[in-house]
Formats: structure tokens, sequence, C-alpha cells
């Protein structure tokens, strides 16, 4: 596939991404927007799965929201779902007014926290002709109790009351870690397994990632519940991908969820064979299965 460094402006502040054409075939293109989780920067597996899109055909736009990678926005790391909800919006205007994306056809997809991301647009924006959202985070208070414990989560409260009251004297934010860390006491998402895979893609592939948010943002998420969106996907063709058991983004709560979405176009597709949320990540298998759903649901409904 071939990649061209792009930007756009989300509410004044300069995004930059990439946008993947499929080698070979000329525009205009149907276009897939893609959406990355928790502390992603556009290197971070966006492309692998950008990939199985371009060989069929389709274009792909991934991006730095604001305040991460390679774009622009300040506090650094710091994660606002609600402003990445609306740089997905505008990265769907960018590439609505590309002369080689046929607008009239234009996919949305999201991993992770962005799989939840996905329920708001296509609920809030038209454009969006079909949905793909992969183990997303759907309500963050039920998944923070869930990935924290009672005890654990009893002491992110503590730490997120501690900086509430620092914030507001000094006007700096704290910092926690992305993930169960060997070096960090405390984190936003404390699964061990997640850090050995993201900091494979740092040294490789992603040399932006960093691991580590604002704990504004671990507030943030005890606010985010987008379950009351996905009752407003009436039309929209939606795909859910989870796999079989994921304690990270809790499959427990995206199979009831997925149900409650009234489109009579929808697909749920649980991946099996051992597959957690992070091995959509690390695992050549199951990437390939997740990618080639994702794909066939574009060539039927985009």
């Amino acid at each position: 596939m071939a990649e061209e460094n792009i930007e756009f402006t989300s509410d004044g502040i300069l995004l930059k991404g990439h946008f993947y054409t499929p080698d070979g075939a000329e525009g205009p293109y149907p276009c897939v927007v893609m959406g990355g989780g928790w502390c992603y920067v556009k290197e971070l597996i966006q492309p692998d799965y950008a990939k199985f899109f371009t060989d069929a055909g389709f274009a792909a736009v991934t991006f730095d929201y604001r305040n991460f990678g390679d774009s622009e926005g300040e506090p650094r790391q710091h994660i606002n779902p609600w402003e990445q909800i609306d740089d997905l919006i505008n990265a769907i205007s960018y590439a609505s007014l590309r002369g080689d994306v046929d607008e009239k056809r234009i996919g949305l997809w999201g991993i992770s926290y962005a799989g939840a991301h996905v329920f708001p647009v296509a609920a809030l924006d038209g454009r969006v002709r079909c949905l793909m959202s992969v183990v997303p985070m759907l309500d963050g208070y039920y998944n923070s109790i869930r990935a924290n414990s009672n005890v654990g989560y009893r002491e992110l409260l503590e730490i997120i009351a501690s900086d509430r009251i620092n914030r507001f004297k000094t006007g700096a934010h704290g910092t926690i870690a992305h993930s169960a860390h060997p070096h960090e006491k405390a984190s936003a998402f404390p699964a061990p397994e997640t850090w050995p895979v993201f900091k494979k893609f740092k040294e490789t592939v992603a040399p932006n990632h960093e691991h580590w948010s604002t704990i504004q943002s671990v507030e943030y998420v005890l606010r985010y519940d987008v379950t009351p969106y996905m009752k407003r996907i009436i039309h929209t063709p939606t795909l859910m991908v989870t796999s079989a058991y994921d304690d990270i983004t809790m499959t427990e709560f995206e199979v009831p969820a997925f149900n409650t979405v009234p489109t009579p176009t929808k697909k749920l597709v649980q991946i099996g064979g051992g597959a957690s949320h992070m091995s959509l990540y690390d695992n050549p298998d199951h990437l390939t299965l997740v990618g080639g759903a994702c794909a066939e649901w574009c060539r039927d409904h985009l």
C-alpha cells in the first residue's frame, strides 16, 4: 500500500496522519477512517489493520489525536474522549473533501477506546456508511471497577482525588502509567500483558508512543459511557469484534451491549482460539481473522 503524510485541523489544533491507498488502483476510493485506543499513535497497530483495507481496494486514514505523537495540543498525553470523538469527526471531514475519496463511501473503524468512540461518531454523523468496533471499552465506570478490583479501584480513586486538589492548586497535571509497568506502582489499566506488547511497538514501529497519560484522563474514563449512543444506530451497518476472553475491555459487557444496537444490519464476530484483548495486537492469526472480517464488512456495506 502507498502511504502519504497528511495534516488537518480539529478545533484549530493541527493533527498529523497518514493516508493509505491500494497499490495499482486509482481513486476516488471508498475510505475507512481509523481511530486508535488509549495512548495510541498512528503507527501503533493501525497500519497493520489498514493493509487489510487497502488490499481490499479501500483507502484508509490514520492520525494522531490532539496531544499525541506528531500532532499539536497540550497538555501532552491528555485524553479527553469527547475531544477524540471530535478529532474523528474532523478526520471524516478531511477524507470527504479529498478529490480522490468517494465522500458517499466512508466507513469508520476503531479499536479499544476508539472501538467505543465509533458509536457516538456514527450516531451523530450521517456520513458514516458502516462502522467497525474492535474490542471496545463501552462503559468506563464498569470497566474501571472490573479491571482494578474493589481494592485497586479505591486506590485509583485516591490518586484521582489527590491529583484533583493538586491540579486546582498548581494548574499542573499529574501523570499515571498506561498499564502495569515494572517501574510504576499504579496504572490506568493494570493488565500486566499490555506493557510488553506496547514496549515492542515503541522499540520497532511506533517510537512516538509514550506509555502514560495524565491522571485526569483516567477521571474522564469514569464519566464515559457510549451505550446510549449504541441505541441510536438505527440504520448504519455495524460490526463488532470481540475476543473469546477479554478482561481488559470486558467481553461479558461488550456482547449484551452489542445486542442493544437496533440496526438490522449487524454482525458480532468473536475470535476464539484463546484470544484475548492483546492477542489482537501480537498474534498474527488473530490479527488476520479480525482484519479479514473488517475488510469483508466494508466490501459488503461500503
